[in-house]
């Protein structure tokens, strides 16, 4: 089974900053890859689009590196989790451009989303911010 973590940021002001994100993908419990990235900066830019995008980069890779194996995915954004698992209406301009989208690269993978506290997201959360600080110092890994 494979587990995603997944952060997104939006700093230093929420909306209109550098959307930033990172992810986590472990199979088992042992870590396969990690990921981060900058979205962008400006307007349109938000947490909520930094976590989307964090999905997207972690869907990317397993479709290309884990097809067809089972996937828990776990995040810290409310917003994100109830949407994906259909639980919350999706209103947002940014929702309903993402989770259609998302939803239909994941048709055909098992798959379920997973709410958890701050606390058990701080590996996800420090990419996050690595992404951020790197884009801040003009620097790409």
């Amino acid at each position: 089974m494979i587990t995603v973590f997944f952060d997104g940021l939006c700093s230093p002001r929420n909306p209109g900053g550098v959307a930033a994100y990172g992810y986590l993908i472990y199979r088992n419990g042992e870590l396969l890859h990690r990921g981060w990235g900058v979205v962008g900066e400006g307007r349109g830019m938000t947490n909520n689009v930094a976590e989307y995008e964090a999905l997207l980069a972690a869907i990317r890779w397993i479709q290309k590196n884990a097809p067809g194996e089972r996937v828990v995915f776990k995040g810290d954004s409310r917003l994100v989790i109830k949407q994906m698992s259909g639980e919350w209406k999706v209103r947002s301009d940014t929702s309903r451009r993402y989770v259609p989208l998302i939803k239909s690269m994941l048709e055909g993978i098992d798959h379920k989303f997973v709410w958890i506290p701050r606390d058990e997201n701080v590996e996800a959360d420090a990419l996050s911010k690595h992404a951020y600080e790197m884009h801040r110092r003009g620097r790409q890994e």
